[in-house]
C-alpha cells in the first residue's frame, strides 16, 4: 500500500466516524426526543452535530472515490470494514453502548480480516 492510499483509508476511516457519531450526536439530543416529526427534524437541524455528518460524509464520499481509484474495489471495500470497528469504539466510548462478547468477537474478525487484506493477503 502506497503512502497515499494508507493517507486516503485513514482519513476515509476518520470521515466516516465522525459523520456517524455526529448523526449519533444529533439523533440523541433530549430536546429534540420531546418533538415528533417536522418539528424534531428541525430541531436536529438547529444545532451543528447535524451538519458536521453531513459535512463529514460528503467529504468521505470524494476521498472513498480517490482511494478507490487506486486499490482494486474488493480490496478497498474489505478494507474499508474497519469503520465498522472505529465506530463501535467510539459508541462505547462516547455513547456508553454496550459491548457484548458477540460485538467483541465480531469486531475481533473484521480486525483480522482487514490485517490480512492490509498486508496483501489473498
Amino acid at each position: 500500500m502506497t503512502p497515499l492510499v494508507m493517507v486516503l483509508w485513514i482519513l476515509n476511516v476518520v470521515l466516516d466516524s465522525v459523520g456517524q457519531i455526529a448523526f449519533k450526536a444529533a439523533a440523541a439530543d433530549p430536546r429534540a426526543h420531546a418533538l415528533d416529526g417536522v418539528a424534531r427534524w428541525r430541531a436536529m437541524g438547529a444545532r451543528p452535530y447535524l451538519w458536521i455528518g453531513i459535512g463529514s460524509y460528503v467529504a468521505e464520499f470524494l476521498v472513498w472515490i480517490a482511494f478507490l481509484s487506486m486499490v482494486p474495489l474488493s480490496d478497498g471495500v474489505l478494507l474499508g470494514s474497519i469503520n465498522i470497528v472505529a465506530v463501535m469504539v467510539l459508541g462505547r466510548v462516547l455513547f456508553k453502548e454496550k459491548l457484548t462478547p458477540l460485538r467483541v468477537t465480531g469486531v475481533a474478525l473484521v480486525s483480522i480480516g482487514v490485517a490480512v487484506v492490509g498486508l496483501g493477503g489473498r
